[in-house]
């Protein structure tokens, strides 16, 4: 088996005694060991019954040494490769073979057989040593000694992969993906051998959850054998959970500076706290006192990130824009880095205060009405980094002064005016700078962004304002209350907040001449309505997935579709079969039951639910429905079924909710049982 390497395929039950080696390799070290310290014992020779001892320890350690090996050879075909792995195999057959010789020539010469058994000693140790960076890695012994002094970096300089990524990779998925060690030919210790993939797929597809191998893995239930990291390691927490999501979501890039996303980005908040901003800003921090008198109803002072002494300021409410209040800022000159005056009317205002800002650099003036005098003194920041200048008309002599702003690293000039040809120049002055100059939309039909649906809460009680926005003001938003999806002609006309007191899905959609239509937004809203005054689950959901038990489905706390390991109850070899009463005049006509959908992970719609009603002491169907189940993998998502209830001459009510028995055949590990995740049942008049 040393020299058939991995050719070499081995029946399943040979596979178990494999696994064993980890099991007995402990028993011959110790055996071994102690036989070898007897050929030290001075005048040993003239105690039989010592020496006796001695010989039967170290032969049981020999046979025992013997079946370990056997064991590890075995072992040894489960996708453990690399140099680590070649020197423990022939240093275990080493050993086994020391041993054998050591033990029928154990009657020469005393001094010799020392010699010998010192050297068996050690070889016995090493075995062990390169055994444990197999399975632990190859700094285990050391690491505790090392130094663990740990390098801060800057976070102009932080990498998302290198500095972010790579770290959780390193701490929770490495030791089974490693020279030596390489499960489903995924080696992590590269970044080359990453970016390969393993035999189920590729690592990581930037913005593609469904072939992304990392996001499947980490989504599936604990318990199931696919799961990474895998049930019994350290799982990974939340925080890391969702920087693995938002990497692969940002892109999945291996060499992206975590300062080159925006600051509204999730993976930036997440990780930035990491980094020392202070090391990029060394300038005092502002009197905390000036921070909090300067924070107005029109303005907002605030520092970058916690600890760091850099501000940013920010303008709002054009009315209310008093422009002598900007000389305010002069108290903490030193500390603003970022500034923004977006649609503020600034014509006429003198700039020049913004000269006495010397760590400045980012300006947003987009849409403020800058004259050719003002354009002029902004040419002259040599701190900035980012200029925003949308929305500003911009002639030849601005042109000019903009271009020789060498230090710019972004530009924004939407709607400035500006032909091909002005664009050209600028573009030749400012090669290093990324310029922005907006969509001309000529020839090309771009798809509009979706609409953004805000909420203040999933589940409220009396009624709850729905609003929809759109970047595009000029978009048409059309909308849809019952759940269909809504088009562009017959679908009601987003113009004011809508307000719900019922259960349901809001479906919205942004059109606008010369633009495909949006993707479709959806959310869905639940009325808290009837309380029922009993309840049980006739079967337990599963161990791993019980969440608070039968009353996290009236606890009105909805559960997030990116963590199904909390607020959800998971079943999968049991249906969720729930029972509940109410009082005799405040029976629901409606129920609505929240799930989780989220194929990757085998969480799909169940097969069937069925509601029954207790009359008479029988069981009568009033509702069922079977929902669709998808073609292809869609990412997390939390989804509504509702039913109607005619009959209200129940006592109470049976929800049966079964799981999918089969996953379907598109589906990697088709024919598996299906999960079905429940996080809240609503009833309602």
């Amino acid at each position: 088996m040393t020299l058939a390497g991995n050719s070499l395929v081995l029946p399943e039950w040979l596979q178990v005694i494999g696994r064993s080696h980890p099991i007995l390799l402990h028993f011959p070290i110790v055996l071994l060991l102690m036989g070898l310290l007897f050929f030290w014992i001075p005048g040993i020779e003239k105690k039989p019954e010592i020496k006796e001892t001695g010989e039967i320890s170290f032969l049981i350690g020999c046979n025992f040494a013997g079946i370990t090996v056997i064991a590890g050879l075995i072992l040894a075909q489960e996708e453990y490769t690399g140099e680590i792995l070649i020197w423990h195999k022939w240093g275990g057959l080493l050993v086994f073979g020391g041993c054998v010789l050591l033990y029928f020539f154990r009657t020469i010469k005393v001094n010799f057989i020392r010699l010998c058994s010192l050297a068996l000693a050690i070889a016995i140790l090493l075995t062990g040593h390169w055994g444990a960076g197999l399975t632990h890695g190859e700094d285990f012994l050391l690491a505790p000694v090392r130094s663990t002094e740990i390098e801060v970096i800057p976070l102009a300089e932080a990498e998302i992969f290198r500095d972010v990524v790579q770290p959780i990779l390193q701490a929770k998925c490495i030791s089974c993906h490693k020279e030596g060690k390489i499960k489903g030919e995924l080696r992590m210790d590269h970044i080359e051998d990453l970016q390969k993939g393993g035999k189920s797929g590729p690592f990581a597809v930037g913005g593609d959850f469904e072939k992304s191998l990392l996001i499947q893995r980490i989504n599936l239930p604990e318990d199931d054998k696919k799961h990474m990291p895998p049930k019994n390691k350290a799982q990974l927490t939340d925080e890391e959970f969702l920087i693995l999501s938002e990497w692969v979501a940002s892109g999945a890039s291996f060499d992206q500076k975590l300062v080159d996303l925006p600051a509204a980005n999730e993976l930036y908040q997440l990780a930035s706290l990491k980094f020392a901003a202070d090391k990029i800003h060394s300038f005092g921090a502002a009197d905390p006192g000036d921070v909090e008198e300067l924070n107005t109803s029109f303005r907002s002072v605030k520092t970058l990130f916690p600890e760091s002494p850099a501000l940013e300021v920010s303008y709002f409410g054009i009315s209310a824009f008093p422009p002598k209040s900007l000389a305010e800022l002069k108290i903490i000159k030193d500390q603003i880095v970022r500034f923004s005056l977006n649609k503020m009317p600034l014509a006429g205002v003198d700039l020049k205060f913004l000269t006495d800002f010397k760590h400045l650099e980012e300006l947003q003036l987009n849409f403020t009405g800058l004259s050719a005098d003002q354009l002029k003194v902004i040419s002259e920041l040599k701190t900035l980094k980012t200029l925003a200048l949308s929305g500003n008309t911009i002639d030849n002599a601005s042109l000019q002064n903009l271009s020789k702003m060498k230090s710019l690293k972004k530009l924004y000039l939407w709607q400035t005016g500006l032909g091909n040809q002005d664009r050209e120049t600028i573009q030749k002055s400012l090669p290093s700078t990324e310029l922005f100059f907006g969509f001309d939309g000529k020839g090309i039909i771009y798809e509009l962004n979706s609409p953004a649906i805000s909420q203040a809460d999933v589940i409220y009680q009396d009624s709850l304002e729905l609003t929809l926005s759109h970047p595009i003001k000029t978009v048409e938003l059309r909308y849809t209350l019952d759940g269909t999806e809504p088009d562009s002609i017959t679908s009601p006309v987003y113009t004011n907040p809508l307000f719900v007191k019922k259960t349901g899905k809001i479906r919205a959609q942004a059109f606008a001449e010369g633009w495909k239509g949006s993707k479709v937004a959806e959310a869905v809203f639940m009325h808290s309505g009837i309380k029922p005054v009993g309840f049980k689950l006739v079967y337990e959901p599963n161990s791993k997935y019980k969440a608070s038990g039968v009353a996290t489905l009236f606890d009105l706390e909805k559960g997030q579709a990116s963590n199904h390991g909390q607020k959800w109850l998971g079943f999968q070899d049991n249906p969720m079969v729930l029972e509940v009463g109410f009082e005799e005049n405040n029976k629901p006509r409606e129920l609505s039951i929240s799930l989780l959908y989220s194929e990757a992970a085998h969480i799909f719609p169940p097969s069937t639910v069925v509601i029954h009603g207790l009359e008479n002491g029988k069981w009568k169907e009033l509702a069922s429905d079977s929902p669709a189940v998808s073609s292809n993998p869609l990412p997390a998502r939390s989804e509504l079924l509702s039913f109607e209830l005619e009959d209200t001459n129940y006592e109470k009510l049976k929800i049966i909710v079964t799981p999918l028995p089969r996953l379907p055949k598109w589906h990697p590990d088709a024919g598996s049982k299906g999960w079905v995740f429940v996080d809240e049942v609503i009833f309602s008049k």
